[in-house]
Order: structure tokens, then sequence, then C-alpha cells
């Protein structure tokens, strides 16, 4: 019967058979509905029925390879249920919209879409983009051999124009640098153009495991959405967040019981943690606690399944991480719900060959997939293309530890402004370089 006109079935619906009496059975297809009867099925397109079962806060549409129903939250509001059972309340009432605790949430009067506003005595004071900055950079691009001093380079010290041994940096869109001074438990802050008022912007208390204080910061990011510097204050094992509205005296608890080395953040707003103690790499829902492991996690080792010392990190787009697994001597690729990880660079053993690397540190990856490294023992920074493992090439550095302008004494962190200029912390001689491309 199935074989001929769908069994007398409705045009959406399945024709199969009662396992028992063997009779024709309707059943309507995924994404659709049946508002008829057991025996009189009529199949209707489900977002059309009582909006598809998703919340009326929610939007209905369909899963594009199943045709599933896909219950998303209008703008505005945030699913608290599960992916299977989306619940959706209103984005202020769910952590104050993830405004921050210096500001109040309200919504966009056309679009709905979180507003985030500095509450009274309190002003923001930093350029905000949305989204994670992507750098296009040309397959033959080059950079000047001698790099520009844009923070720090007065010795170390803990004075407006002065760092003390940094190791992480985050530049904003208008080509501001913000710099984990790991020596001084503090965040600073250096504009474009002036390199002797670094302004601290988090851990003006000196070292404390108070929520006023930092204590041997390592990493440091932007969440734009929430106003938020991001920091990863490894002394304190603990990822810490902390308003960037001026008067914000303190921060709050992100994780803790984490060894943090590394932060890095996707478009969906996950936040990625290396840990060193446990040699592995987790993503978090912000105002999640436990996290999913997204790399290693199989004890310290130099297999494809596990990390040693795993760094700094970089997420591209389709959530593929990559992780500078310093002892190891390698950076590694985990594609997004592996097992375990491809070499991209390095994995040659420690040495000065282009195809070593000697403690990797900082890691950047631009929108062609090529894979820059701060090669910090090598005193130098690399390029390595897409599929080529094999060998990189100095594209900075490389010419011996020292002080001058086209040398480093362990470049640590790494990124790049949208305009491909190169930005690399360099930790022994307290300072920030940017090498301009040309």
């Amino acid at each position: 019967s199935c074989a001929v006109n769908n069994g007398g079935c409705d045009a959406s619906a399945i024709c199969s058979h009662d396992a028992t009496t063997s009779a024709v059975k309707c059943t309507c297809k995924a994404g659709y509905t049946n508002t008829g009867g057991s025996v009189n099925v009529v199949c209707k397109d489900s977002c059309a029925v009582n909006n598809g079962g998703c919340d009326a806060s929610a939007t209905c549409s369909y899963n594009a390879t199943t045709n599933a129903v896909k219950c998303t939250c209008k703008a505005g509001y945030t699913n608290t249920g599960s992916s299977v059972n989306v619940v959706c309340k209103d984005s202020c009432a769910v952590n104050n919209g993830d405004c921050g605790r210096s500001a109040t949430c309200s919504h966009d009067a056309t679009t709905n879409a979180v507003v985030c506003t500095c509450a009274d005595g309190y002003i923001y004071t930093v350029s905000a983009s949305e989204g994670i900055h992507r750098v296009s950079i040309p397959a033959g691009a080059k950079w000047s051999k001698n790099g520009v001093t844009v923070a720090g380079g007065h010795g170390g010290g803990g004075a407006r124009n002065q760092l003390f041994y940094p190791w992480g940096l985050f530049v904003d869109d208008d080509q501001t640098v913000f710099i984990a001074d790991w020596g001084n438990h503090r965040i600073v802050q250096y504009k474009n153009g002036d390199t002797t008022n670094g302004q601290v912007v988090a851990g003006v208390n000196g070292l404390g495991n108070g929520l006023h204080q930092l204590f041997g910061v390592i990493d440091v990011l932007i969440d734009k959405k929430s106003n938020s510097l991001i920091i990863c204050d490894q002394g304190n094992l603990r990822v810490v967040g902390w308003s960037r509205c001026s008067g914000t005296t303190q921060g709050e608890v992100l994780i803790d019981n984490i060894y943090c080395a590394g932060l890095a953040m996707d478009e969906q707003r996950y936040l990625y943690v290396s840990d060193h103690g446990k040699s592995e790499v987790r993503r978090y829902r912000l105002g999640e606690k436990n996290g999913t492991l997204v790399a290693g996690g199989n004890g310290q080792g130099a297999g494809l399944n596990q990390l040693n010392y795993p760094t700094y990190l970089f997420v591209d787009r389709q959530q593929n991480v990559y992780v500078s697994d310093s002892s190891n001597q390698r950076v590694m690729k985990w594609n997004k719900d592996a097992k375990e990880g491809i070499v991209v660079a390095g994995g040659q053993g420690l040495g000065g060959a282009l195809t070593q690397l000697y403690y990797p540190e900082g890691i950047f990856v631009d929108t062609f997939g090529t894979l820059y490294v701060a090669d910090s023992g090598n005193h130098r920074v690399m390029r390595w293309t897409q599929g080529d493992n094999k060998q990189g090439t100095v594209i900075v550095g490389g010419n011996g530890v020292g002080v001058g302008a086209n040398q480093f004494d362990r470049p640590f962190g790494l990124s790049f402004d949208r305009r491909g200029n190169l930005y690399a912390v360099d930790y022994n001689n307290h300072r920030v370089q940017r090498f301009s491309i040309e």
C-alpha cells in the first residue's frame, strides 16, 4: 500500500506498516505536526502549530540537515534550559545580561538586543566593537625588521612608563594594547602613540588574593559584550573578570582552582582556558565552572592526545583550538570535537633550526590559516603556512638575544592589529614591540 499514493498518507507523512496488523501507518515527517487524529493524520508545518512547541520568546526554525524543529531565543533573551529543552528568559534577569557589576542592563528599543550602560558614578572608558577581530595577511607579507617600542622599554619597574616581566597581551581595534604585567601583578593599558603613560586598569592594590588584587597575571583578553577584561590570575589559581568601567575597584572570580596559562574566546563567547596543572584545555560558557574538555586531558606527555605545559591559545571561526604545547616544543591544532591533535609547527625536538621551536609561547592564526609563533628560546617570531608543518620562516627577530630594535630577549605574548601590524611582548626587555607590515 505504501507504494501506491503513499498509502493514502499526507504528502508530508511517512507511510509504514503496523508491526502487528500490517495496516498502513502514517507518521508526520520531521518538522511537521499531526493536527488530525491517529486515524486521519494531517501534517502541518510544526512552526505554524503552537510555534513548534518552542518557548513564546523563541524563534522556531528547522535543522538544515534533519528538518527537525530548532528553537532559538530571540534577541534580548537567554536560554536557561538546554539545547533540547530551550527556555528563554529576559537576558537582563540572567547574570545582568553579562553587563558586569558596574553596569545597568536594558534593551534596545528597536532590536531588543541587550544594551549595557555604566551605572551612575562609572564611565565607560575603552572603545568597543562587536565580535573577535580576524586578520587577513597576504601570503608574501613582510614586516619591518626593526620594532618600535609601544609600551615599557624603560627598564623593569612599576612606574607608569615601565613593565616588569610582561607576559600576554591583547590589542584592541583602535591599537590600544592591554598587557599582563606579571611582575607588577596588574593589567596595564597603553593607548596608541602614548608610550609613557600606561594606565593600570586592573590590580592597583599590589600582590594578593583579594578580589581587588592580582598575583602573577599571565594573560588577558577583552569580552566586548560585558565590557570586561578576562584575566589569567595564575598565582591565585583563578580566572577573573574585571569591568572596564572606570571606578571599578575589584573583579569577580569566573573560574577557580585552575593553573591558568592562556586564554582565548570564540565568536559565540565561549571562553577557552589552558590548564598547566592538568595538561589540558577546557571551553567554558561564561558563568560555568566545570567546562568541556577540548584538548589534552590524558596526563602530561608527548602523545597526540596529550599536552605538556600548554600555554597560549588561539581559536578559529570553526572552534578549532590551537595550543602552544610549550614543553613539547610544538604547536598543536585540535579540530572541534577531536580526540587528538595535529602537529602544525615544530615537534622536532628543542632547537634553533627552521623545523624546530624552543619553548613556543604566543600564537596567532590569520584568516588564511597561517600560523604565527613567538619562538621564545630562539628570540624570534616564525610563520608556518597551512598544510606545511615541516618548516617555518622567521619574520622578525632571529638576530640573537639582545636589546636592539631587531632583537628579542624571550618573546612571549603575540598579536596583530586589524592592519596586520605585529605586536610581541619582549619579556626580559620589559617592553612590547610593534613591527609594521610593509
